[in-house]
């Protein structure tokens, strides 16, 4: 990849490459995420489907990267599963020579410029009804304009979201959006008036606090919207409960401009462990045990 097109690699680098930044492991890529931007992330692994799907960071990196898997066999459901959640391309190992990956890897960067300008189009995220990405950064633009000449503090909050995956598998893609839309509205009605959510992912929300007394008031409110999030929805004919974790990002101690605010408090969302369903941690605290018994429960 040119200079102007950082790449980070997650696992072994193939054959023809040369990345900016390589990661063991998705754990130090999601560290390495908080901190630096990148215009792709090729993750190569060669089981996938597991790892991808409880990986907090797959948001976090698809919100400025064109991610891309490079998987032993991967099977259609998983390509759609993954290229659902922001994922750009699911590759076979086979089909990965390095002149087909670096065409790939570029198709990708250009592709993700061009759907990230084409939501800029839009003010609104059609599932739920609420902001978007864009509109959130554009909203956060011109509250920190007026923070330049009226200073005063401010914070953003990252909250992702598990148990939307399972939601779907058992009971189908309508159900799981039916689940993210009244996420969306108990969200909305635990906040003022004055502040903003917004749809920033599959599986993620934010919430600018426009205004704060103190930096231990957004912890409050952190706390707040993910007990709020715990308690089981209706959605058809079910009690679903889902798991949330928290990330946030201050103004002016921790960033001044939107996007390091909004990478800062997602990298926060997804190191933190997620509680709820039930009073359990997230998947992979559990255990393969733990979450084949959730996934049936749900």
């Amino acid at each position: 990849m040119s200079a102007d097109s950082p790449l980070l690699v997650v696992g072994p680098v193939p054959a023809g490459l040369q990345p900016e930044a390589v990661c063991a492991t998705l754990g130090e890529a999601t560290a390495r995420l908080a901190g630096t931007v990148f215009d792709a992330v090729l993750i190569v692994q060669a089981d996938a489907a597991a790892s991808l799907a409880t990986w907090p960071g797959l948001s976090q990196a698809c919100l400025d990267a064109a991610v891309l898997l490079v998987t032993d066999a991967p099977t259609p459901e998983l390509a759609v599963d993954l290229l659902a959640r922001g994922v750009q391309a699911v590759l076979a190992t086979a089909d990965a020579s390095p002149g087909a990956l670096q065409r790939a890897i570029h198709q990708a960067v250009l592709r993700n410029r061009i759907e990230r300008e084409a939501r800029k189009a839009y003010a609104t995220d059609l599932a739920t009804g609420l902001p978007n990405q864009a509109q959130l950064l554009e909203h956060m633009n011109h509250l920190l304009a007026l923070r330049e000449r009226a200073p005063g503090p401010m914070a953003l909050l990252v909250l992702r979201i598990e148990g939307l995956a399972s939601a779907e598998a058992a009971l189908g893609p309508a159900a799981a959006g039916a689940l993210r839309r009244k996420l969306a509205v108990r969200l909305r009605a635990s906040l003022r008036a004055s502040d903003v959510v917004a749809s920033i992912g599959s599986d993620a929300f934010a919430a600018l606090l426009a205004w704060i007394d103190a930096p231990a008031a957004a912890e409050r409110v952190g706390a707040k919207l993910v007990r709020a999030l715990q308690r089981p929805l209706r959605v058809v004919d079910r009690e679903l409960a889902v798991a949330a974790s928290v990330g946030i990002a201050h103004y002016p101690e921790q960033g001044k401009d939107a996007q390091t605010l909004l990478r800062l408090a997602f990298a926060g969302a997804a190191g933190a462990v997620a509680i709820g369903r039930a009073g359990f941690a997230n998947i992979v605290e559990r255990g393969p045990a733990s979450a084949a018994n959730d996934e049936a429960a749900d």
